[in-house]
């Protein structure tokens, strides 16, 4: 996929903003934002599949056959975040959209053995074929797989932060909250879901996640459409998305909450460090 540099025409990433209606992603291209082909497979085979385990090698080829394959987080940034996990110490981990499992097995072989994911999806269609390579990596353990909408189980995680609790006195019963454990739990966080929610997303995590811990927001470029000034040549579907994107990636940049990043790779990458 070319670079998301725009031309005389308004084309940006090799996306035609008029005329030409384009899918910004398929099974036909790789989703990378690397100005060439030929410098895409030279990363991949100098940096990345020499160094890639057994077994997310075997569900990235797995995934690969699937219809939705181009859905899945490529290889590289599967690299980026098993580095972030281990330079970060993560041991509790959130992660919304999970697909096959390709980010959650590379989670789950990051943490220690007594680390845990929870991986939110709305269906485990798609997680029950990445399954098997997980249990046979023998990380199945730290996989906790909540099925259903992501807002509704983040808010009950949240909900499980305060138990109400009776104590007795001489003369009165005073009812307290205690902590159980929730808020601030994190270490970690991916989100790879449905765009149009990351901003609530956000909010959410920035109270499961303790401060100093780390987010990552995959698909903020979009394939370089978030560049473009004119999106009537994208299909609607990217249309919605593009836009979405762009109003989340200004809600991160003017949050004070925490340190942001914006990195090129894949579809684009947004870490943020909490800070308050």
């Amino acid at each position: 996929m070319a670079a998301a540099n725009g031309d005389a025409n308004g084309a940006v990433n090799g996306i035609e903003s008029r005329e030409t209606k384009t899918a910004i992603h398929s099974n036909d291209s790789p989703k990378t934002l690397l100005k060439s082909d030929a410098l895409h497979e030279y990363m991949l085979n100098t940096m990345v599949y020499p160094r890639e385990n057994e077994f997310m090698r075997e569900l990235r080829l797995i995934t690969k056959e699937h219809t939705y394959g181009f859905m899945s987080s490529p290889p590289e940034e599967g690299q980026l975040l098993s580095l972030l996990l281990k330079l970060t110490g993560a041991k509790n981990t959130i992660e919304i959209g999970v697909f096959t499992g390709c980010s959650v097995l590379a989670t789950a072989l990051a943490i220690p053995n007594d680390g845990k994911v929870v991986a939110i999806d709305v269906s485990r269609e798609y997680f029950d074929l990445g399954l098997p390579v997980i249990k046979k990596a023998g990380v199945s353990h730290k996989v906790d797989f909540r099925e259903g909408p992501a807002m509704p189980i983040l808010d009950d995680l949240l909900t499980d932060y305060l138990s109400r609790t009776r104590v007795y006195s001489d003369i009165h019963a005073h009812v307290i909250l205690v902590q159980k454990g929730n808020e601030g739990k994190f270490d970690f966080a991916f989100v790879d879901a449905d765009k149009a929610n990351y901003g609530k997303y956000h909010e959410r995590l920035l109270r499961l996640v303790r401060a100093g811990g780390l987010l990552a927001y995959d698909n903020t470029l979009w394939g370089g459409s978030v560049a473009l000034k004119d999106d009537s040549g994208l299909e609607e579907h990217d249309q919605h998305i593009r836009r979405s994107i762009v109003g989340f990636n200004a809600k991160i940049a003017a949050d004070p909450r925490v340190e942001a990043v914006q990195l090129p790779i894949a579809d684009g990458v947004t870490l943020c460090r909490r800070v308050v």
